[in-house]
């Protein structure tokens, strides 16, 4: 059993001894632990003070990728090298790392297979009372758009089991954080939540500039998360009050037309037919989203194999001869 701990850096020299200081060694029922930096394009010294740290797993950008794709390419490096679990954490010490033995436990009790970190937003002393209600509200329509139930969605400290990982595929370019709830919500995936403490403060964030750009991104990312899965519930639901509402002036109409009084009552006629035809052509893009999501179900069940494939014991004995810049450091190529 092997857990890889990832840790995506945007120039955290500062942070990062903070970070490695409480960083468990060994954790009950697991083999072995793996550190992991993820270089999102640090200009500062953050990949030097990992290696005098210890640190051996590191993941290079040239330039700043994001928090999604420096989680995604993580996550990938990872599987490549035989992570059983990934855990990931932030750079700035927001998360306790001496609790991340008990982050994991859930999942080596086969009770989970994903951990999201609870940190207790109503208690954070940094959050005003406006950012506390926009958290909890958050997660309350990520947990309605998933059917899970967890209290903190915007958490990054969480644990995946490889099971999960070979299941769900980032497609957001902001934070995978409310996108792999929502799909691991809709594909039946085990997840639960693990309360936590956080640090305190040690700088601003650097993945938006205010709440407000903050709720504009998440709120995009949650809708296309959700229409991945549920586009044709809305189509659904939007056919049947079109229908409903058309059918009333209609209905209004036919009742004047056969009491012999039509006159006056076209416009009846006229709203009425065009709601009807606007419920019809919803029916259309219903019946059209249920293909494609069939079709999307598919290509995923296709992705996972390809993935399980992928990351084999077999094949993961070529990804060890790569060096950390994803090259070989011998002549000959791998076979």
């Amino acid at each position: 059993m092997r857990v890889f701990i990832q840790i995506p850096c945007l120039n955290e020299e500062q942070t990062l001894p903070l970070v490695l200081k409480k960083m468990p060694k060994t954790i009950p029922g697991v083999d072995d632990v793996q550190l992991l930096i993820i270089d999102d394009g640090c200009t500062d010294e953050t990949v030097q003070v990992a290696r005098s740290l210890g640190v051996h797993h590191f993941v290079h950008h040239a330039k700043p990728m994001g928090l999604a794709r420096a989680f995604r390419d993580g996550v990938d490096y990872a599987l490549k090298h035989g992570a059983d679990i990934v855990v990931n954490t932030d750079g700035d010490n927001q998360y306790p790392s001496e609790t991340i033995g008990d982050l994991v436990q859930p999942i080596l009790r086969h009770e989970a297979d994903i951990v999201v970190g609870d940190r207790q937003t109503a208690t954070i002393k940094e959050f005003s009372w406006f950012k506390r209600r926009m958290q909890a509200f958050g997660s309350w329509v990520v947990n309605l758009a998933a059917g899970t139930h967890i209290p903190d969605a915007a958490s990054g400290f969480r644990a995946y089991s490889k099971n999960s990982l070979l299941k769900l595929n980032i497609v957001t370019e902001f934070s995978y954080c409310m996108e792999t709830i929502i799909q691991a919500g809709n594909k039946r995936i085990a997840i639960t939540s693990y309360a936590i403490r956080t640090n305190p403060k040690t700088r601003e964030s650097r993945l938006f500039h205010n709440i407000f750009e903050h709720m504009a991104k998440s709120g995009g990312a949650i809708i296309r998360s959700f229409l991945m899965f549920k586009a044709n519930v809305i189509f659904k639901w939007a056919a049947i009050i079109f229908g409903v509402l058309g059918l009333i002036p209609f209905v209004r109409y036919l009742f004047y037309f056969f009491s012999g009084s039509s006159s006056g009552h076209l416009q009846s006629m006229l709203a009425g037919v065009a709601l009807i035809m606007l419920s019809a052509f919803c029916v259309a893009l219903q019946i059209i989203s249920e293909v494609l999501r069939i079709q999307r179900k598919l290509v995923e069940d296709e992705l996972e194999r390809t993935k399980e494939l992928m990351y084999c014991h077999e094949n993961q004995q070529i990804w060890a001869r790569q060096n950390e810049w994803g090259g070989y450091d011998d002549a000959s190529p791998a076979q």
